[in-house]
């Protein structure tokens, strides 16, 4: 690789340590759904030692360049690229460390604006980059829903299209060809061997392939819920068209599987199907009912067992709530992790479960966040790869 850079990182030495951290940030892009392979790590290598390794925004920009090929990969690239190398400064090389200092605020600018293309700033980019604005984006996200003007609304889910859900992986039961790993791959070795006259061969290795989990979204669309049911109705539209194996459902005082509405191609077309379908739209709640119906007819098929179920409620239900603990426990037992979005958790900080429904479905409920505005949604894809 040739020199170059104002620091002279990429030297000749291709293992030394600054070659070695853009190689273990590709494969953070590849852990989180980016293809990234040796042509692309090589290609990024070439780029970042023609600019200056020491800039993090010539690091971010030939990333982008040589490691993006769809235009639904920036949200990934962006959010693996902040937490790799903005919040781990300890970990990068000297050098770097240094010229960090005076970068963070241009990259904080172009990461908060990725579809702005390396050029001349304009008057507000310019602005934005000075720390002289307030990022609108920034207070958005922050802001409940129920609080939000129809227009800011429109801009939030127009935000959320970019949010990439990453569900965990799993070993699954079939292998693969791997350079090491437990199980000797007999059939290649054996192949190899006679390809090579009865020779010794190397010893080749399986080991077993990582699987996505699925993961299965049960949305309540009762009255209470009415500020935020649109929103995370939209929420699971994003997430159906970036994930593969997502189930998308619906309850009032009934259960509506919506999944196969939230397909069609203009999110305003499948929102609308979706609401059709749901024919209890902003009445009555049962959440226990609704629970043991995904249970029954769902669950014990073999969509729930090993998934990830998330359900959106503020938990004021009128049903039985020995129906909903039955629904929970047996739910638990089923899939992997229950994660349970409840709004009012976000506008309390100290939140404990107070309505019987919560505190009913409490003992069963792996994680619970709140789903009031678009950072805890992002909390939510942020965290769900780490529920390996």
């Amino acid at each position: 690789m040739a020199e170059a850079g104002g620091l002279g990182l990429l030297g000749r030495d291709s293992e030394g340590p600054l070659v070695r951290m853009l190689v273990d940030f590709g494969e953070r892009l590849r852990w989180a759904g980016i293809p990234v392979g040796s042509g692309e790590l090589l290609s990024f290598c070439g780029a970042v030692a023609a600019l200056d390794p020491g800039d993090l925004l010539d690091v971010y920009w030939g990333g982008r360049t040589t490691l993006v090929t769809r235009r639904d990969q920036i949200p990934i690239y962006d959010r693996v690229f902040r937490s790799f190398f903005l919040d781990s400064h300890d970990e990068l090389p000297e050098p770097m460390k240094l010229a960090l200092k005076s970068s963070d605020i241009e990259s904080q600018a172009v990461i908060e604006v990725p579809a702005t293309e390396p050029g001349r700033p304009g008057k507000d980019e310019e602005e934005a980059r000075l720390g002289l604005m307030a990022s609108d984006l920034e207070i958005w996200r922050h802001k409940a829903f129920a609080a939000c003007t129809d227009e800011e609304l429109a801009a939030l889910r127009r935000i959320m299209n970019r949010i990439r859900v990453v569900p965990p992986r799993r070993r699954s039961r079939r292998t693969a060809g791997a350079p090491s790993g437990t199980r000797p791959d007999l059939r290649r070795t054996v192949r190899t061997t006679l390809r090579m006259h009865g020779e010794p061969a190397e010893l080749f290795w399986r080991r077993r392939r990582l699987k996505m989990r699925p993961l299965v979204l049960i949305l309540d669309v009762s009255g209470s819920m009415a500020d935020y049911s649109r929103n995370l109705l939209q929420f699971a539209y994003s997430t159906r068209r970036a994930a593969a194996r997502v189930e998308v459902f619906c309850f009032g005082t009934r259960l509506t599987r919506i999944t196969r509405a939230l397909e069609r191609r203009r999110p305003d077309d499948a929102l609308d199907q979706a609401a059709r379908l749901v024919f209890d739209w902003e009445g009555g709640t049962r959440i226990g009912e609704s629970i043991d119906t995904f249970v029954r007819q769902w669950g014990r098929r073999g969509m729930s067992r090993g998934s990830i179920v998330v359900i959106c409620s503020d938990g004021l239900d009128r049903g039985d709530p020995a129906l909903l603990a039955g629904a929970m426990e047996r739910l638990s037992r089923l899939s992997h992790k229950v994660i349970w979005m409840n709004p009012h958790k976000g506008h309390h900080p100290d939140f404990r479960p107070n309505t019987l429904g919560m505190m009913v479905a409490e003992p069963y409920i792996d994680l619970l966040l709140s789903g009031h505005d678009l950072a805890s949604l992002e909390e939510l894809a942020d965290r769900l790869p780490e529920l390996r």
